[in-house]
């Protein structure tokens, strides 16, 4: 790699806690952060499937993410890359930074002159690491909630660190901003299926309230996706059990509702259907017209009188 001296990024100013964490199951890598700074997701968390995660914050040199990548994509370990990278960097007394690999080793730095409260804790598959925190128990605080919730799956035992660290006293200024990334245990060959999940919750008075709900709701369109796919190997049986989990966690959802009941008038089980869809009607007309599309995009696979007896 080519030496290059990194100045400090002075429109990057993104003081606050993150955590780069693997799931030993899965493979699974992620980072979590929440700040008092805008759209903090956008320069701290980054990750690539089959590669690791970074968190690059206090005076952030965003550099250290796609390089850093690039690093452990070539080999690197983590603590090599983050080495490789911090000798090179002239800011490096202002930089806090994580690195975490496929193997789920780690590495951290916190600069000498990151404003306190400031530490890292890292460990075989997690670190933890802020800067400007109400107190020192915030990083403790985060590590413990890292061990205690070891049954969740990772994304939402992120959650529960995040939201832990907010409790124990968080960023001495308040809470603006939080993200949530997830990447996959081995290399993908497209960019769009690198990501597993990608929350931003860029300004909100409760951040991670925020995240926590979007997270739920990604895992209900989990389903739906899971749905669709059975739709489209015309499995309508598995897309009603997925839909239908999506529906149990998002009742109120009309999309939920819609694609059950269309998944249920493809199984000719029109009885069930049609309840469905005239609840949906009821909120909103444009479902109607949308009923009446479907079958010449053939997703809807029903006569045209029974057409008529669903849209009237």
């Amino acid at each position: 790699m080519k030496a290059q001296n990194y100045e400090i990024q002075k429109d990057a100013f993104a003081h606050t806690f993150s955590i780069v964490a693997r799931d030993t199951a899965t493979g699974e890598m992620a980072v979590g952060v929440q700040s008092h700074w805008f759209s903090v997701g956008s320069v701290v968390a980054w990750g690539r499937s089959g590669v690791g995660v970074v968190a690059t914050q206090s005076f952030v040199n965003p550099a250290y993410g796609p390089r850093g990548l690039d690093l452990m994509a070539a080999g690197y370990t983590a603590s090599e890359a983050l080495d490789s990278l911090v000798a090179l960097d002239d800011g490096k007394d202002y930089r806090q930074v994580a690195f975490l690999d496929t193997e789920g080793r780690t590495a951290a730095h916190t600069g000498e002159k990151c404003v306190e409260a400031a530490s890292h804790i890292n460990d075989t598959n997690f670190s933890v690491q802020a800067n400007m925190m109400l107190n020192d128990a915030v990083v403790p605080a985060m590590e413990k909630a890292f061990k205690d919730h070891a049954d969740l799956p990772l994304a939402e035992r992120v959650v529960k660190v995040l939201q832990a660290a907010q409790e124990a006293g968080g960023d001495i200024r308040g809470k603006q901003s939080a993200a949530l990334l997830v990447v996959g245990p081995t290399k993908v060959e497209n960019s769009w299926e690198d990501k597993k999940i990608d929350l931003r919750v860029d300004d909100h008075a409760e951040p991670l309230e925020e995240l926590d709900r979007l997270l739920k709701v990604a895992r209900a369109y989990e389903h739906m996706n899971r749905g669709d796919l059975a739709m489209e190997e015309e499995d309508v049986e598995e897309a009603l059990e997925q839909y239908g989990l999506a529906m149990e966690m998002f009742p109120d959802n009309l999309e939920m509702k819609y694609w059950t009941a269309v998944a249920l008038a493809n199984s000719d089980r029109l009885e069930e259907a049609i309840p469905l869809f005239e609840g949906i009607f009821a909120e909103d007309e444009n479902w109607r017209e949308m009923t009446r599309r479907l079958p010449a995009s053939g997703l809807l696979n029903v006569s045209e009188k029974e057409l008529e007896e669903i849209v009237n």
